[in-house]
């Protein structure tokens, strides 16, 4: 497949525009903060010193994953087709976040475990019925691996709107992200390895042996596609293509947490570019996912002990996308609100 061109959103004369923009609002200089950053960034992927969200969507990638046979997870592999069907009759905690705040929500079958049958609320686009053990083999072929992703710009040809956030499902996805973490970044296992559903500290002390046994059997695997292909997962490869071609289309990517950076990671090795690209919702209490955050100088927007997935921080942070560009569309100028300016 083509790896999709993204190109940085670097604009000097764009950028100094913005900033003049927001200056002469009826405010203290910086006194929005982080508002002022978004609005910034925003205008710059937009290209435009009047950004606007339109159409903003959440796509849910569900996957499975053969890691689980290593019992790295405290819930059997078929919870991942029940939360699928638990999205699809609206009652997840990103149904929820997403209703709220006006956003569309598609769910994808990936790589789901499972036969759905024909759903008119669910995206086919199954690569096979779960990644392979990674403990013993690699998780998928480079054929399966290039396969999701392709799946994944072509999902994003199909969406309208320019803005897009990433969420995920899968039983056994907090091991296969450690451990495209702990490969892309070279951060020890210990380290990228946390409780994922809920496990134990002897869970999580099994769980980072697993992951420590695997990545020394395939030690030699360094390239970050043959990486993505040898740890990652369905739901995981489609996200880094659907990543990649939003962001050649300049629009806005909202990344949710642990799973969903790594395969940002992925898609920043491939694109560096696309960072420009990435509002990082929020940092998740998932252990691993404040490192990850590091290694990409990312600032989240929120910090409110969520390790849930699903897509459920980029909801809640949307409402923050929107007064962003709305305060830079709407709000007064000193000039037009005939306010006295600051005293040189």
């Amino acid at each position: 497949m083509r790896i999709p061109l993204v190109e940085t959103t670097a604009n000097s004369a764009l950028s100094q525009a913005l900033d003049a923009a927001i200056n002469n609002k009826t405010k203290p200089l910086g006194s929005l903060g982080a508002l002022e950053a978004l609005a910034k960034q925003i205008g710059l992927i937009q290209n435009s010193v009047q950004p606007q969200l339109n159409a903003p969507a959440i796509i849910v990638f569900a996957g499975d994953h053969g890691i689980v046979a290593e019992n790295v997870s405290p819930f059997p592999q078929s919870v991942t087709w029940q939360m699928v069907e638990n999205f699809l009759a609206e009652g997840a905690a990103i149904n929820v976040f997403a209703r709220q705040n006006a956003c569309a929500l598609h769910v994808v079958d990936a790589g789901v475990n499972h036969d759905f049958g024909q759903r008119d609320k669910l995206i086919d686009r199954k690569v096979g019925k779960g990644t392979r053990n990674f403990a013993i083999e690699p998780a998928m072929t480079p054929d399966e691996c290039m396969r999701a992703m392709q799946n994944g710009v072509a999902l994003v040809a199909e969406r309208e709107g320019n803005v897009v956030g990433f969420g995920e499902m899968g039983i056994g996805n907090t091991s296969a992200a450690a451990a495209l973490m702990h490969k892309l970044t070279g951060i020890p296992v210990p380290q990228c390895v946390g409780a994922g559903a809920g496990l134990t500290e002897d869970g999580i002390a099994h769980k980072r042996q697993v992951i420590e046994q695997a990545v020394q059997r395939h030690a030699a695997i360094s390239d970050p596609l043959e990486v993505l292909a040898c740890f990652g997962g369905f739901e995981i490869a489609m996200m880094v293509g659907a990543m990649l071609a939003a962001a050649e289309r300049r629009m806005v990517l909202l990344i949710d947490g642990f799973i969903v950076t790594s395969a940002l990671l992925v898609a920043a090795r491939l694109q560096p570019a696309i960072l420009d690209y990435c509002v990082f919702s929020h940092c998740s209490d998932e252990r691993g996912h404040r490192l990850m955050l590091e290694q990409l100088r990312a600032k989240p927007l929120l910090q409110l002990g969520l390790r849930l997935g699903e897509g459920s921080a980029c909801a809640l942070a949307l409402p923050l996308l929107h007064a962003a560009v709305n305060f830079v569309r709407d709000m007064a100028t000193f000039e037009s609100a005939q306010v006295s300016g600051k005293d040189k």
